[in-house]
């Protein structure tokens, strides 16, 4: 397994098409690609990721094998791992704000206040307080929502950052990352129904 730097930094919040981006990262070759699940696959990187949280904790061992990522917990990490890999892109993900808003609330808010046993300080640590701090009211989730994707906006080179709806599909992310259209349907996945059925938990 390789311990190199990522190539692609996603620094779009989840709810934003971030599994859908997975499937076409890894389809263009940038996989295996990291993503939210693969804490729920392998609870034991939740320690590993409350570690950097807390300003300890090791990149290359914690991504060894991956060479993208996407969604939580590594979108609050896109300053740490832009400087560890300083000539990955970035894939600023992105959604209207109200349907964003919808689909956080029915989805991850719903994680966040009820998770699993082995992730509750995970979820709390890593995902609730380093996004939203202490409030998970509309107002301050929607302003969370904006300053992240702002300050991200604001703090990657131009060259290196695209802002990205994944309804646009593969030319805008193939342009950018300097591959070929690929001649299959981009990714559709983790809509609400199957966000649901993966959390079954909370039912």
């Amino acid at each position: 397994m390789s311990r190199r730097p990522l190539d692609v930094i996603g620094a779009g919040l989840g709810r934003t098409g971030t599994l859908s981006l997975k499937l076409a990262l890894e389809h263009l070759g940038f996989g295996p690609c990291h993503h939210m699940y693969e804490v729920y696959e392998h609870p034991e990187q939740a320690e590993a990721w409350i570690a950097v949280s807390c300003g300890s904790g090791n990149w290359a061992r914690l991504f060894d094998g991956y060479h993208s990522t996407v969604d939580w917990p590594a979108c609050t990490f896109w300053r740490e791992l832009l400087a560890w890999s300083p000539e990955a892109k970035v894939v600023l993900s992105v959604r209207d704000i109200d349907a964003w808003y919808g689909s956080f609330v029915n989805t991850v808010q719903r994680v966040i206040e009820q998770p699993r046993p082995r992730l509750a300080r995970f979820a709390d640590v890593v995902v609730r307080q380093r996004t939203f701090g202490a409030s998970l009211e509309r107002n301050d989730v929607r302003r969370a929502y904006v300053a992240h994707n702002r300050a991200v906006i604001e703090g990657v080179p131009p060259t290196q950052l695209l802002v990205y709806d994944v309804a646009e599909g593969w030319p805008p992310l193939c342009g950018f990352l300097e591959v070929a259209v690929p001649a299959v349907p981009f990714p559709a996945a983790n809509d609400r129904s199957s966000f649901a059925e993966r959390h079954s938990y909370l039912t």
